[in-house]
């Protein structure tokens, strides 16, 4: 169950990305007809390793039409689990914005340093969760110092906006991210929305065009000065915000979607590690989706 941001090819476009079903190909001697192969079983880097205790998982096959039930294996990843990591990941990054906003001022004389620092540490930030993306295994320690920078980044950002641009904002933008994640969570749940090939490369797709277009307007905002090609300022930074808060709450129902397939097919536990970072990464992309969109609105104020 790999989980990677859409800034980074999180989820990939490999033929193993963790989605249940979405590249499921009949394989010789693989599951009868009638039986649906599981994500853990096939394309798994945990299950094709000599002497891999999952290789032999009992949750390798269901059957059609009924839906596979939580594993009850010794060392399987729970609900629990996501939940318990993603709070630990989630709550690093809230403890180190807040210190940063108190520690890191933002006043006219500590400013460039206060920024310098922030873009510093999101840099590293973005490196290691780069290297946590391509690992075949989750790394407690490399998730957590992603939190832990990313966190630092986004205190010093949110102190600027709320000093410079209007106050209030940051709260404005946390309650927007927590409503979308609680929607889409109800939507999700309630089957309004269906996680399949289509959803998954429609969003892709969707993501990959975005990025690439802040890509070019962060070129052209570096070499050629002002605000580039206006797609983060003005009428057009407005419909990109709505966009880019869209495609990440997108992002949630796919994150969503794994850490389902992974309780219910037996993910190994330590695969929370991995539902926690993807969840944290979609979840900063919300929040500061939502604070460009309302610095916008209010400096047009």
């Amino acid at each position: 169950m790999r989980s990677r941001n859409p800034v980074f090819s999180r989820r990939g476009f490999s033929r193993d990305n963790g989605y249940a079903g979405f590249n499921a190909t009949p394989q010789a001697g693989g599951p009868a007809v009638g039986t649906q192969a599981n994500p853990y079983a096939q394309g798994n880097p945990y299950a094709q390793q000599a002497g891999n205790p999952y290789a032999q998982n009992p949750y390798a096959q269901q059957q059609v039409g009924a839906p596979p039930q939580a594993p009850v294996t010794p060392g399987a990843m729970t609900m629990d689990d996501v939940v318990a990591r993603t709070a630990t990941t989630l709550g690093t990054v809230i403890v180190t914005a807040v210190l940063s906003w108190l520690l890191l001022p933002v006043d006219e004389a500590n400013l460039g340093k206060s920024y310098g620092i922030a873009v510093g540490a999101g840099l590293v930030a973005m490196v290691l969760a780069l290297v946590q993306s391509f690992k075949r295994r989750p790394a407690p320690a490399l998730i957590l110092s992603y939190a832990a920078l990313e966190g630092v980044f986004l205190g010093v950002i949110s102190s600027t906006v709320s000093t410079y641009i209007a106050d209030g904002v940051v709260v404005q933008a946390v309650l927007g991210t927590m409503a979308v994640f609680v929607g889409v969570l109800v939507a999700y749940k309630a089957g309004w929305i269906r996680v399949n090939r289509r959803f998954y490369g429609f969003v892709m797709a969707a993501a990959l065009g975005f990025v690439l277009l802040m890509a070019v307007n962060l070129l052209f905002t570096v070499f050629g000065g002002g605000d580039g090609l206006g797609f983060r300022s003005g009428g057009l930074g407005i419909v990109f915000g709505i966009i880019g808060v869209i495609l990440g709450a997108c992002f949630l129902a796919l994150d969503f979607k794994q850490v389902e397939d992974g309780i219910a097919y037996g993910a190994p536990r330590e695969e929370a590690w991995l539902a926690a970072f993807g969840l944290t990464l979609t979840l900063v992309w919300i929040y500061m989706e939502f604070l460009r969109l309302l610095a916008i609105l209010n400096s047009n104020d």
